[in-house]
């Protein structure tokens, strides 16, 4: 992959006030100089890797091609889970094998994924508990600087895939889940336009939905103002998720879902 642009990006949940981001930052900028680095965001919710991944997969579309995305949601820091890249059709990415990287990664569609194992690689001494700095930052540096990403280590294929990377479609059936309540309430769901088309919903249409098993038939909408104030609707997000919303209200309330709950949709 061609990284004409050395942009590297960092998400964390560290919190801007901690010194953790500095630090990595300082690890990045003394091996690779030029590179550009965005902070997409360092306020995740601690150890929450569902809602580090959604953000990380809203954000990694816009960058230019070959963008390196660091991302750091670790609660498994020091275990045997691996640190890996993931090499897609765009972007590279770099983080713990636990998921935060395969929503975004999949979207784009993935290539390679490889190992962080190269010593040659990596601060000469890792700490237990901070692999963002030690690890992560210098594999995004040295790629950044032309490397490649099998020079870090051996391929894998069984990377760590949560169930909410990708819902299940089957005899125009969809179970997905919430990944996200948004400020305004609305539900965000791993649910995108294909696999709506692909159970032969449109816009324009209905669908049933199932939320905390109770059901509704609901208007597949292009605009909020599409149904009353007050009642319920689903649109396609901007972030190119399902979203179930309220009118000038709050979805998350009107359903009483949370994060994580599951989400049925079927053709009426």
């Amino acid at each position: 992959m061609t990284r004409k642009v050395p942009i590297i990006t960092l998400l964390s949940d560290f919190g801007l006030r901690d010194p953790y981001v500095a630090e990595m930052k300082a690890v990045t900028l003394s091996i690779c100089p030029t590179a550009t680095i965005v902070d997409v965001s360092h306020g995740i919710r601690k150890f929450d890797i569902r809602m580090g991944a959604f953000i990380l997969a809203t954000a990694a579309p816009y960058f230019p091609r070959g963008t390196i995305h660091v991302a750091v949601v670790d609660p498994g820091v020091g275990t045997e889970r691996r640190p890996i890249i993931i090499e897609g059709e765009h972007s590279l990415y770099v983080g713990p094998d636990n998921g935060l990287l395969m929503l975004s990664a999949q979207r784009e569609g993935i290539n390679h994924v490889y190992e962080i194992a190269n010593p040659k690689y990596m601060l000469k001494e890792v700490s237990r508990t901070f692999h963002g700095r030690d690890i992560f930052s210098p594999a995004a540096a040295h790629l950044a600087n032309g490397v490649q990403p099998a020079d870090f280590g051996a391929e894998i294929f069984d990377p760590v895939t949560p169930s909410f990377t990708k819902p299940t479609v089957q005899g125009g059936k969809i179970e997905g889940e919430a990944i996200h309540i948004d400020g305004f309430g609305n539900v965000v769901t791993n649910i995108t336009l294909r696999d709506l088309s692909e159970s032969g919903i449109r816009e324009g249409g209905s669908l049933l939905l199932r939320l905390k098993d109770k059901d509704s038939n609901l208007k597949v909408c292009s605009a909020y103002g599409e149904v009353l104030r007050g009642m319920p609707l689903v649109i396609l997000g901007s972030s190119g998720f399902l979203e179930v919303s309220v009118n000038q209200g709050d979805a998350s309330r009107f359903f009483g879902v949370e994060v994580g709950n599951r989400v049925v949709i079927e053709k009426p």
